[in-house]
């Protein structure tokens, strides 16, 4: 069954496709319009502005916490009661270098503060802070599918492997369409990156 949307579609896959498209459409306008640079980096009400951009014309709850409960596999993302107190304390951490940087998009990935869409919002809003704050952005087309979707499984336990990855995969290229393209792109990034799949909980 598909999310409940906007464009009346019924049929999961037929439902990935049409968000895909449309999110990137709206992820490249974002980019040429230069509005994105105008966010402030690092914090929840950026990335939830990122999320409510790309997905508004597809989801009611676009930018909006999500109101469930979810897992992927054996593990459980942050519970509905602490939901807001870890964005709370997300907004808090510093982000002066690449490891802090990193080590605040992890807890992001952990929370999942979105029913849908996670993935490439909060890489949009990775690569605002890097850009902000380094001068360098994630080359994604330099990034293996495969070692990211381990680290980053791995992550909440152990975040050197993803930290060693992306950067060795940073390019200071931090105004290139394509470059910022690649890191939306759900064909090599998609939502769930495990096998197991994202579901909700009751």
């Amino acid at each position: 069954m598909a999310l409940e949307n906007k464009l009346g579609i019924t049929d999961s896959a037929s439902l990935a496709r049409a968000e895909e498209k449309i999110s990137k459409q709206k992820a490249l306008k974002f980019f040429e319009t230069g509005y994105l640079d105008s966010l402030t980096p690092g914090t929840f009400q950026t990335l939830a502005a990122i999320h409510k951009y790309l997905f508004e014309d597809i989801y009611d709850f676009a930018g909006k916490i999500r109101e469930v409960n979810m897992a992927k596999g054996n593990f459980r993302f942050a519970p509905l009661m602490y939901l807001q107190a870890a964005l709370d304390n997300i907004d808090k951490m510093p982000q002066t270098n690449f490891d802090e940087i990193i080590e605040k998009y992890v807890e992001m990935n952990i929370v999942h503060p979105f029913r849908e869409g996670n993935g490439r919002s909060t890489r949009i809003w990775l690569d605002l802070i890097l850009k902000k704050e380094i001068g360098k952005v994630v080359d994604w087309s330099r990034v293996d599918k495969e070692d990211y979707l381990l680290a980053m499984e791995r992550s909440p336990i152990r975040d050197i492997e993803i930290k060693h990855i992306l950067k060795n995969a940073l390019t200071s290229d931090i105004n290139s369409r394509e470059v910022y393209m690649k890191g939306i792109d759900t064909s090599y990034y998609y939502e769930g990156y495990t096998a197991f799949e994202i579901k909700d909980l009751k």
